[in-house]
């Protein structure tokens, strides 16, 4: 085997080293401090054994001060050798055990109503219960357990948030100047306007046609009549599906003058018949235009957010409508649809639901809760420590495996 000059000279210094006991020269300890560096560094350390001036071998090598053989087992250390397979290693372990959190769901925590973090709590579903009278046959519906507790609770926080339906909802929307028929139209108007559309739109397009319109007869079941279509799809240009409303009033507007004496319809059937007016929109505008409530107006919001609570597992809004006016109080059937639009408009938002914010995510009486997930997982770390006479001797068998 081809060896260098250099190595060569390594194995003389090496097995030198072994006959020596009395006195372990500088010259060895240069030698391998020199195996050990750059090859740079490797004729300045050839120099350095050869010369018996200590100190101007060290100076050559540019060291800042003198070398100690106790000092190899850090340089050692900086440029590790390869060890002999099957060589035992002493060692001393020192474990230390470190604690890791990792997220596995993440999901934005915001500031509870108190200003601090809120700690979210998934709760437990307690849907609406039948029961069955085995005697007579009688279906009697029993409430969900906890939900005066939810209501009561969502009544407060709607009262610390302004939502859009405060200000811009379809109830508030008719000219307060107007007579009570023309009031009840335009309610009418504004909730056809409001089908898949934000409060926001459907206000100005209201505001369009309070505003435009040429006055007199202005925004009246006469002024509708009056207007050509394509001014009215202008006019209500911002909501939804303008195209198709657009249609609508007009026929409904004629069907008004027609066969309900210029007035809206007294019955749900009634209101129901009208061209694009639902069961949704009859029952919010028999609640707010003739004060009557007859039915629960369910939209999406009512429908979504009754479902998380675990109230019940329905498919649609109508079949929601049904299941709340089994057991839920006739007083609440007009509230509950302005209650729950604005509880969906700024806090249990459709995407994004700010959980942290919510107090019955935070007493745990939610149970579609959005609760963020921790896992913890341990990693070991091993610190290993040699004296420094293993390493020494671990360094002369490294220069005696090369030198071989």
């Amino acid at each position: 085997m081809k060896t260098s000059r250099l190595a060569r000279e390594t194995a003389k210094i090496g097995k030198n080293a072994e006959v020596v006991t009395k006195r372990t020269t500088r010259s060895f300890a240069a030698s391998i401090n020199g195996f050990a560096a750059a090859d740079t560094q490797a004729f300045a350390v050839k120099q350095a054994a050869e010369s018996d001036d200590d100190s101007s071998s060290l100076s050559s090598l540019g060291s800042p001060g003198p070398f100690d053989i106790e000092d190899a087992p850090s340089m050692l250390a900086e440029t590790p050798k390869k060890r002999k397979r099957g060589t035992p290693i002493p060692t001393t372990a020192v474990t230390e055990a470190s604690s890791i959190k990792l997220e596995t769901r993440t999901s934005p925590r915001k500031a509870g109503i108190n200003g601090s973090p809120a700690k979210i709590k998934k709760g437990r579903k307690q849907p609406a219960k039948k029961v069955v009278d085995h005697d007579s046959g009688e279906v009697t519906i029993h409430p969900p357990a906890n939900w005066e507790e939810i209501y009561s609770l969502v009544q407060q926080m709607r009262k610390k948030v302004l939502a859009p339906v405060d200000t811009m909802g379809c109830e508030s929307l008719a000219e307060e100047t107007r007579s009570p028929r023309d009031r009840r139209f335009q309610t009418l108007i504004a909730l056809m306007l409001s089908s898949q559309t934000k409060d926001t739109s459907t206000a100005l397009a209201i505001s369009n046609l309070q505003t435009s319109l040429p006055s007199p007869p202005g925004f009246t079941l006469e002024g509708i009549l009056a207007v050509p279509a394509p001014t009215l799809n202008t006019l209500i240009h911002p909501v939804g599906f303008h195209n198709n409303k657009t249609k609508y009033i007009k026929a409904t507007a004629l069907l008004l003058a027609s066969h309900h004496n210029s007035d809206i319809p007294t019955t749900i059937q009634g209101l129901m018949s009208l061209p694009g007016v639902g069961p949704k929109m009859a029952y919010l505008c028999m609640s707010a235009a003739w004060g009557r409530d007859e039915g629960i107006g369910v939209d999406v919001h009512v429908h979504r957010i009754t479902n998380l609570w675990g109230w019940h597992k329905t498919n649609g809004p109508e079949e929601t409508r049904k299941c709340l006016e089994a057991w839920l109080p006739r007083e609440k059937w007009h509230e509950i649809n302005h209650l729950l639009v604005g509880f969906g408009q700024t806090i249990c938002l459709p995407v994004g639901r700010r959980c942290g914010e919510c107090v019955l995510a935070e007493r745990g009486l939610c149970p579609g809760a959005v609760v963020k997930k921790e896992a913890t997982v341990k990693r070991k770390r091993v610190e290993v420590e040699k004296s420094e006479e293993e390493a020494v001797a671990e360094a002369v068998m490294i220069v005696k495996e090369e030198g071989g």
